[in-house]
């Protein structure tokens, strides 16, 4: 695409992690100067290092302090990132009174889509079609006698949405009246917490429904183009997890008619710069594509590199968003029209999340003690963290995004699973194994997508026992650690060597919520061993670090695999990964939220993640039967209800609303019925199991 050049400016991102690198990319490639904000938690990021000067904010959502920092750094534009502020009315008008260019919508474009209840309304004006069901008016909501007649009216299953906000939040779907009442109680306080607003859009819920939604792009001189749709099907708790472009279910003619309806949607709010139109599409009996309006994002999109990478403008493929913003935002008009749009191939993106897909997405944190990130032909990462930073549950639990393009979907996918195959972060659960198994699923490979598969058509789980394999490059790495030097004494060397030949050396292993393995090695020749696992036959092995040894080689039963291994020494830990899979094999005990074992007999309910508490609705002396909540806890912007897993007596409450908890902590203790119901200090977690080596 053609660029002309810029007058001088410098830009203040109002962001953080990936957003705030992906954009400070564009700006330094278009000769822009750059301003970043951090908080204390993130005074050496990426972001924080990456920006031409950088200043310390309180909080990303204190919006008088980064008009403050713009000005004081002398900057004269703001770009708000894709999160935090960016849809933000009052921030946008703050940013024009202090004389600085906003880079995004008009204050008003914002205040017509960032209420779910008037951006139905606006749009439903300019003919998009749009979901029946039934809304709040701000600050007065429906009492639950009003709210059941409604619902009944509307019919069942219905989704309750908060009216403002978005990426999932306080959403709930309502498939019978025995939930209403109370699902409509916790929709409204998530909604109050995140967005300050707890008004509710209720509408009908559509069964097995595609997420599709259109990128629109708009000037101030009245053009209006869209750039083709984006799938974003594949989601868990109403966040997306893979997005592609485009979309493998629609035709030529009904990917046009979407887009018209996605302008319509623009020009119906008075729209500039980048923005998204999101709708609900099915297929009915007779085969027939309908779709109906959603919401529309008035910023840029967490999805917006698949939409980057297959749009081909005047025959050349590939656009940059961020500067075509930053362009409009300067007042010049779209360097194109609808007829220079085309698309070519296909991309794929996977979000990188810290979090445990094993143990129900719950959000994970840590050290990062290595990070390999892949790249190649048709690879792209857009990624916020470095080795020696540290994932916490302060942010969003999204860390980096994996896009691949191909000439078509299936070499896209192919790619794609190459690439989270070479994605290695350790110290940190991350659900890199868990795309790898989802993109393998069959409906997925197929394009036979919906909302609701992840959660009615799970992709096979993770292996219940650690490769054979792993266990036996865990043994081999603490072997090559008593190699002997050419001059050591033979005797002092602790691997069972003794006179007359070598001896075998025993090694238990355990990898968290898995068994111990034994596994015996005996050395042959420098690197070369003999290895069995238990009471297996022996099996030639080798074993190689690289020079820094950052990397372990082994060869074993024929195969050869490569290792990251990183060593962290203030907890011993030592990390293995093979085929996109993560194994810790360490010597501390394995954390549990609720213990499968007889340790969940004496009651006592431990946080599934770090984290804040929110509510403890139970009180000491109270009954509660199993499955009654006694806490909420919300890390990286989820929360998680704890139940009881026992009928009993509250007897001991440890935490209080607003305390910050490390994973694992006692919250609550049940004293089971039938048993003597005393008060009791909860136990800390179990501080040693027989180690590992």
């Amino acid at each position: 695409m053609t660029t002309t050049s810029v007058p001088t400016a410098i830009v203040l991102v109002a962001n953080r992690g990936e957003i705030a690198l992906r954009i400070l990319r564009t700006l330094r490639r278009m000769g822009i100067g750059s301003v970043a904000v951090y908080t204390d938690a993130d005074a050496d990021a990426p972001h924080t290092l990456a920006a031409d000067r950088a200043l310390r904010v309180d909080g990303y959502l204190d919006a008088p302090a980064i008009v403050a920092a713009a000005l004081e750094a002398g900057a004269t534009m703001v770009h708000p990132g894709y999160g935090f502020l960016s849809e933000n009315a009052g921030f946008a008008r703050a940013c024009a009174d202090a004389g600085l260019v906003f880079v995004g919508p008009p204050a008003s474009a914002i205040e017509a889509m960032g209420d779910k209840i008037r951006a139905k309304d606006t749009v439903a004006a300019a003919g998009v079609p749009v979901l029946g069901g039934f809304t709040e008016k701000p600050g007065r909501p429906l009492s639950d006698e009003e709210l059941v007649v409604a619902a009944e009216s509307t019919g069942y299953p219905l989704l309750i949405k908060p009216s403002a906000g978005g990426g999932g939040k306080g959403m709930r779907a309502v498939h019978s009246p025995d939930t209403l009442l109370a699902d409509a109680a916790a929709a409204r306080r998530e909604a109050l917490a995140s967005f300050g607003d707890a008004t509710l859009l209720v509408e009908r819920l559509v069964q097995r429904p595609r997420h599709i939604e259109v990128q629109v792009l708009a000037d101030g001189h009245g053009n209006v183009v869209h750039l083709g749709e984006r799938e974003c099907s594949l989601q868990r708790r109403h966040q997306k997890v893979v997005e592609e472009a485009p979309s493998p279910l629609l035709t030529e003619a009904q990917r046009e008619r979407m887009g018209q309806a996605a302008v319509a949607a623009a020009r119906a709010c008075g729209y500039e710069g980048a923005g998204t139109v999101e709708f609900i599409a099915e297929s009915g009996d007779d085969g027939e594509l309908s779709f109906s309006f959603l919401e529309m994002n008035t910023r840029l999109q967490v999805e917006h590199p698949v939409t980057e990478e297959v749009v081909a403008i005047g025959g050349v493929r590939g656009v940059d968003l961020v500067e075509l913003q930053v362009r409009v935002a300067l007042g010049e008009p779209l360097p194109f029209g609808q007829q220079d749009v085309g698309f070519e191939g296909h991309a794929v993106e996977s979000r990188i999340y810290a979090e445990d897909a094993d143990r129900g997405f719950l959000p994970s944190g840590g050290p990062i003690l290595a990070l390999s990130e892949p790249s190649g032909e048709g690879v792209r990462v857009d990624s916020g963290i470095a080795e020696g930073g540290e994932v916490t549950s302060a942010f969003d639990p999204m860390l980096a995004k994996v896009v691949t393009w191909g000439p078509d979907r299936a070499q896209a996918l192919r790619r794609m699973d190459a690439a989270l195959a070479g994605y290695l972060l350790l110290g940190c659960v991350t659900n890199t194994a868990y795309l790898r198994r989802l993109l393998r699923h069959p409906r997925v490979v197929a394009g036979d997508l919906s909302t609701d598969l992840i959660e009615t058509d799970p992709p096979e789980t993770s292996p219940d026992r650690v490769p054979e394999e792993v266990y036996v490059a865990a043994a081999l790495d603490h072997q090559l650690d008593l190699e002997p030097a050419a001059t050591a004494d033979r005797f002092a060397v602790p691997d069972g060597w003794r006179m007359g030949g070598p001896a075998w050396t025993r090694w238990r292993l355990r990898a968290p919520r898995h068994d111990s393995a034994v596994v015996y090695v005996r050395r042959v020749a420098a690197g070369s061993y003999q290895v069995r696992v238990a009471e297996g036959a022996p099996v030639a092995a080798r074993a190689h670090r690289s020079p820094d040894g950052g990397r372990l080689t082994v060869t074993h039963a024929g195969r050869t695999r490569c290792y990251v291994r990183a060593h962290d020494t203030a907890t011993a830990h030592r990390w293995l990964g093979a085929d996109g899979v993560v194994w810790t094999l360490h010597e501390e005990p394995v954390a549990a939220a609720l213990r499968d074992d007889e340790a969940a007999a004496d009651g006592t309910v431990r946080s599934p993640m770090p984290g804040t508490v929110l509510a403890v609705p139970v009180e000491v002396g109270q009954h509660v039967t199993a499955g009654t909540a006694l806490a909420v806890v919300e890390a990286m912007k989820m929360e998680h209800s704890v139940p009881s897993p026992i009928d009993g007596t509250v007897t001991d409450v440890a935490v209080r609303p607003g305390a910050s908890v490390p994973m694992d902590a006692a919250l609550v203790t049940v004293t089971p019925d039938g048993a003597e119901a005393t008060a009791a200090a909860p136990s800390d977690p179990a501080t040693s199991e027989e180690t590992t080596r």
